[in-house]
């Protein structure tokens, strides 16, 4: 019969092997243990850490302890008491089991604290469940969980596009454990980087057969994340064109990920872009004022943080990049008031902005990025939204499109109705600014000025709008008038 610290460190090394790591550490690490006679019981450090164990990881616990103890063990969850040490994870050993009701309740046995800082709670488990779904992202994740679930088998190939920490990645492995609870064991996830390093591997060491069985025979959902890694690798190209095509043959569910639709990946090859846009392509955009708050609140609560409204309000006006850029904001936020032993107020929130460089300000409106181009190029609001492609009208309106984007919280949706544009003639306007700032150094100071405008840091007096090269009918039109004028 095991003892009961050997108890629950072989509970947790099984358990590595049955559920992810990330889940080990976020959910079951961060638990105090004691036994009593016929069950385990765990703390939990708040209701809702106490919630989420009992209804994900409860009857797994208590298989794997009664394995690991040679006898049936119930498994008890509660929350840790008032005046005891919080439980908080340890990195690299078990928390302490004690062995009765009594040792714990003894000042000598009390629960023992652990290393690991608050900011554990805020790592989240990839599922379903942690995503926050908003306009931006309701395709992605209604299709990934369809995917998941073995519907819709019509959306085969599914491919998620959408700018780096806007969340593929999340639903790329809510779908692998979302298919494994559903009882698809045969499911495989890899990044592009590590299926090209399986492949290079296998070949080298002559083991291309061991390679195709994994991800065809032995594989009903196949999950390849960040696929623009592929570009420029032939071999591994042709490899993966034959995998996707014998799954989908076979009735497998495929899903891929990338920063970029198929087809703009520069290096790809059109027949593996082709496939790979075969089934239904699901895009997400940057996520608007109301997701991001939802988005905050959420992992907030779920990380037992107490976050002011006004505090919120800050971050959520201060970072309107990624999922990512909020995550890592409320991290510093979270961070520095545990460090410093401090309360999260106004005063520290301003101070984690202001360290990842995210100035907190209100969100402009349309009209008013619109009035400020309108006003620099001397263009009106009607000929930025008129369907003229007059190059002294085509410019102010790609770049009124791309701050709109910048600085407002619309959607592309809403700024294409503003400029009479479908949704993808926005997203290649703004992809089309972004090169050109780059390439162009007038047109980069020209957006520095609109952008201090917008900000209220310009005097008005810095750059002038360059004037549009004059249309061919205007240059033929003056030809015409010089050459009457040479007669």
């Amino acid at each position: 019969m095991t003892s009961p610290p050997k108890l629950w460190d072989g509970v947790l090394r099984r358990l590595g092997t049955e559920t992810s790591s990330v889940s080990v550490e976020a959910w079951i690490r961060p638990l105090a243990v004691r036994e009593e006679p016929g069950r385990l019981v765990l703390l939990a450090p708040n209701p809702f850490h106490r919630d989420r164990v009992q209804s994900h990881f409860a009857p797994l616990l208590e298989r794997l302890a009664s394995e690991v103890g040679g006898r049936p063990l119930a498994v008890s969850i509660e929350i840790a008491p008032r005046g005891e040490p919080a439980p908080r994870a340890s990195s690299d050993a078990p928390q302490r089991v004690l062995p009765s009701a009594e040792a714990a309740s003894s000042p000598a046995h009390s629960l023992a604290p652990v290393a690991t800082s608050p900011l554990a709670q805020l790592v989240l488990p990839c599922t379903f469940d942690t995503f926050v779904t908003g306009p931006s992202n309701a395709l992605a994740r209604e299709a990934s969980l369809a995917v998941a679930q073995g519907r819709q088998p019509g959306v085969f190939p599914l491919f998620l596009v959408g700018d780096s920490g806007i969340g593929k990645s999340h639903l790329a492995r809510a779908v692998i454990a979302e298919a494994r609870r559903s009882g698809c064991v045969r499911s495989v996830y890899a990044s592009a980087e590590r299926f090209t390093s399986e492949f290079t591997s296998a070949i080298r060491a002559r083991h291309g057969n061991a390679f195709r069985r994994r991800y065809r025979q032995d594989c009903d959902l196949l999950v390849l994340d960040d696929v623009q890694f592929f570009a420029g690798k032939e071999a591994t190209q042709l490899e993966l064109l034959h995998i996707v095509e014998h799954l989908r043959l076979a009735g497998a569910r495929v899903v891929l990920t990338g920063d970029r639709l198929p087809r703009r990946i520069a290096g790809l090859s059109s027949r593996l872009a082709s496939q790979m846009a075969g089934g239904l392509v699901a895009e997400m955009e940057l996520p608007d004022r109301a997701l991001r708050r939802a988005i905050l609140s959420d992992k907030a609560s779920r990380g037992g943080v107490a976050l002011p409204p006004d505090c919120l309000a800050l971050l959520v006006d201060g970072v309107r990049g990624s999922v990512r850029d909020l995550e890592g904001a409320l991290t510093q936020l979270v961070a520095t008031a545990a460090l410093l032993g401090k309360e999260i107020d106004r005063a520290l929130t301003e101070t984690a902005l202001h360290k990842l460089g995210e100035p907190a300000r209100e969100p402009h409106s349309i009209d008013a990025v619109l009035t400020c181009v309108g006003g620099f190029f001397g263009v009106s609001r009607s000929q930025l939204a008129s369907r003229s492609r007059s190059a002294r009208v085509s410019l102010p309106r790609q770049l009124a499109m791309y701050l709109c984007r910048r600085y407002t919280d619309a959607s592309l949706s809403e700024i294409g109705r503003v400029f009479a544009r479908s949704h993808p003639s926005v997203a290649n306007a703004i992809q089309k600014v972004e090169r050109a700032i780059l390439e162009r150094a007038p047109l980069r100071y020209q957006v520095e000025e609109l952008a201090a405008r917008l900000e209220g840091r310009s005097n008005e007096r810095r750059i002038k709008p360059k004037a549009p090269p004059e249309e061919p009918v205007a240059v033929r039109a003056r030809a015409r008038r010089e050459n009457d004028e040479g007669r």
